[in-house]
This record gives structure tokens, C-alpha cells and sequence, in this order.
């Protein structure tokens, strides 16, 4: 029970409430008023009775890029994994393969890539190469450093870069997910991406760069202060929000991209970098967490919204919606008689995230990660963009 489901369905309707007018109706959902009385038989000058209902036509499709991580592990890329980028990749501007983790010496370290070139031909779909500072599955920031204070080490990992790109064959975007760089390196880290962008741009290539979650400029912590919105939007040719973990596997229990703070990202980051270059970030997973939550004791553990679903349905117990932060949530017993709340995503907090996208007309939405089955999700992005293919 309180399980959203999406009905595909062309248009809809609108009960006329106290005030309203064919003007005000039709600048509320975009279509021209005339429209809207030719569409429902009525003439544009008449009163309307409060609880007529009227159709309201689709609005025109919007254009968007759609960008979604893949993370294979271990040696090889599995079927599971592969079936699902297939099913996404209709809906996908760009497959962000993660990641080249960038060795000290300007070497990369590839992820395993069997049967991806093969797959984004089947599906029209772009490669991004996600270029990481990752070591011992954690971001380094001493690795940063060190590749950031070495413009001969720049030179060999840019030259690695190309090379791998035009192996490949089917990349279009160089997309640096440099995460934890010490604040000190700030400047560093702009003209590292100014000599990048160079490189690239001469190669065919575009730059993109993820960001942490700021809401000011001079928003303290270690992983905020080395990310420069305003010069590094002026620098690469898109941005992707890293705007999820609020709540997060070792977090106390809250939604994973509550709508306000996302939206308040939005807002600084517009404020500073044309939103045509601002891609929002956004969760494929939710959490289930054991309660109470104790700081430093079991992590949440990372679920899938079919899987979240499922639990729900095992323990009978009711989906309820936040409101507040446009997510959906439950609360259940297990067979141990431990006490445990699942914040996930469906179809209307997703469709909370897109009408964000459409408001400040950002460039798109970028995914983490694919994986975690989601179909609801891809039928939404069907249903709101035009999604561009490069």
C-alpha cells in the first residue's frame, strides 16, 4: 500500500478551483489559453464554473542530456549490468564510465570494459570517461596533490587520456570526478582543468567536472573548498551536482536527495554558472537502516527502489511520502524483531527532481548509478524530455 505507480497516459485533466481562469490555468501549465478552450469545446471569453473540468494538453518536450554512471567491478563487466545500461541506454545521452583512477606517474588504472563499446553502438549512446583520483577505493587527496603540482605528469596522463578515448572510439566527454582535493590546491585544480579543457577540446573532445553540494562559495569542509563553482563552470563545458548523500549508509536515517537542499544547490550553482551547463545530480538507490541509528555502528545498507518495494510488500506495511523533502519512506519489523526505515526513490520524487530540472532550465540530469533497477525512472524521462544523442 502507498506505492506510486505511473500510468502512461497523453495529457491531463484540472478541476477549476476559486479565482482561476483559462489565463491563469494555462500559464500555470504552459499552454496558450486559446488552446485550452479550443481543446475543451468552451469559448475563451466565458466564466468558468468552479469544479469544471478541463483537459490539459502535454506541453512540448523539452531538450535534455541525460548522463548515468556504470561501475563495473572486479575483472569483468557482468550480464546484470550490461542488461541494465541496455535498457537505460535509450534514455542516455552519455554512459560515464567509472573509472580511470589516474596513477601518480600519469598512468591510468581502466575499469573492465567488455561488451560497453559494443553496447553504446547498439543504443546510440556517447561514453563519457569518468577520470578519477581514486586509490584503494578512496579518494586520495595527497594523489591529487601530486598530479595537480606536476605539469609533466598532466602532460602524460592528458596524452594517456586521448589515446584510451580514440581506442575506444565511441567517447565524446572527458568528465573529471576529482573528489577531496586538499583547499589548498584550489587554484591548482582551475588551471589543471584550463590545460585539460585545452587538450581535449583540440582532440574533440568536451570537459565536464563533478561537483560536491555547495549552497555559498566559501562553504567550509573538505570536500567542498577545493570546488570553485564560478571558475570551473567558466573553464569546462558542463557541471554534474553531486547533489545526493544527505542520507547516506553511515548517516542518521533522512532522505538520500530531500528536494529543499537540492533545490538550494540549484539555486547557488545558477547563480554562478549558466544553467545550461548545470546536469543535477541524482540517486538510483535508497537506504534501508537498522534502528536506533547509532553514530559509527552498522551502515545502512544501499537498496534498489524494486527491492525497496519488495520489502514493503514482504512485511506488509504501508509507503508513506514526506512532503517536506518529496520522498517516499516506510518503517518495518524483521523476523529478528529489529526495527528498521527505508528511504528510497519512485516515480513522484523523481518527478520532483525533473519539474526542478525544467524550472531552471539545467542542461540535465546525471545518474549514479545503473545497476540498482529502476524502470519507473526511464519511463518519466521518456515522458518529459527530448533526449539528446550525439
Amino acid at each position: 500500500m502507498g506505492q506510486a505507480l505511473v500510468i502512461p497516459i497523453w495529457g491531463s485533466y484540472y478541476w477549476v478551483q476559486p479565482g482561476d481562469s483559462l489565463w491563469s490555468i494555462g500559464q500555470r501549465f504552459g499552454v496558450n489559453y486559446l488552446t485550452l478552450a479550443q481543446m475543451n469545446g468552451i469559448n475563451p471569453n466565458q466564466s468558468l464554473m468552479i469544479g469544471q473540468r478541463l483537459f490539459i494538453p502535454p506541453a512540448p518536450k523539452t531538450e535534455a542530456e541525460i548522463m548515468a554512471y556504470l561501475e563495473p567491478r572486479g575483472t569483468s563487466v557482468s550480464e546484470v549490468l550490461l542488461n541494465q545500461a541496455r535498457e537505460a541506454g535509450p534514455y542516455l545521452t552519455y554512459l560515464a564510465l567509472f573509472s580511470y583512477e589516474v596513477r601518480r606517474d600519469g598512468t591510468l588504472k581502466p575499469p573492465p570494459i567488455q561488451g560497453i563499446p559494443a553496447l553504446v553502438d547498439e543504443t546510440n549512446t556517447s561514453l563519457a570517461m569518468v577520470i578519477t583520483n581514486l586509490e584503494e577505493f578512496q579518494f586520495s587527496g595527497e594523489l591529487a596533490r601530486d598530479i595537480l603540482q606536476s605539469v609533466a605528469v598532466q602532460d602524460l596522463l592528458f596524452d594517456n587520456i586521448i589515446a584510451e578515448a580514440n581506442r575506444l572510439g565511441s567517447v565524446k566527454d572527458i568528465h573529471f570526478d576529482f573528489e577531496h582535493i586538499p583547499g589548498d590546491q584550489r587554484e591548482a585544480y582551475i588551471k589543471f582543468l584550463q590545460r585539460a579543457v585545452e587538450r581535449m577540446h583540440a582532440a574533440g573532445f568536451t570537459v565536464s567536472a563533478a561537483l560536491a553540494p555547495k549552497t555559498r562559495a566559501d562553504q567550509p569542509g573538505e570536500w567542498y573548498v577545493a570546488h570553485d563553482y564560478k571558475a570551473i563552470g567558466e573553464v569546462v563545458d558542463f557541471v554534474l551536482l553531486m547533489t545526493y548523500e544527505w542520507g547516506y549508509s553511515a548517516g542518521p536515517p533522512m532522505a538520500v536527495s530531500p528536494i529543499g537542499p537540492v533545490e538550494n544547490v540549484v539555486r547557488y550553482a545558477t547563480s554562478v554558472i549558466p544553467s545550461n551547463k548545470v546536469m543535477l545530480g541524482q540517486n538510483l538507490y535508497g537506504y534501508d537502516w537498522t534502528l536506533p541509528f547509532v553514530p559509527g555502528g552498522a551502515y545502512a545498507e544501499a537498496l534498489s527502489p524494486q527491492r525497496a518495494i519488495e520489502i514493503a510488500k514482504r512485511y506488509n506495511t504501508v509507503i508513506q511520502y514526506d512532503n517536506i523533502a518529496q520522498a517516499p519512506f516506510f518503517n518495518y519489523v524483521d523476523e529478528q524483531g529489529r526495527s528498521h526505515i527505508v528511504w528510497f526513490e519512485d516515480a513522484r520524487s523523481i518527478q520532483a527532481k525533473i519539474d526542478l530540472v525544467k524550472r531552471n532550465k539545467l542542461r540535465g540530469i546525471g545518474y549514479w548509478k545503473l545497476g540498482l533497477p529502476f524502470p519507473q525512472n526511464w519511463l518519466l524521462i521518456g515522458s518529459n524530455f527530448d533526449v539528446v544523442k550525439k
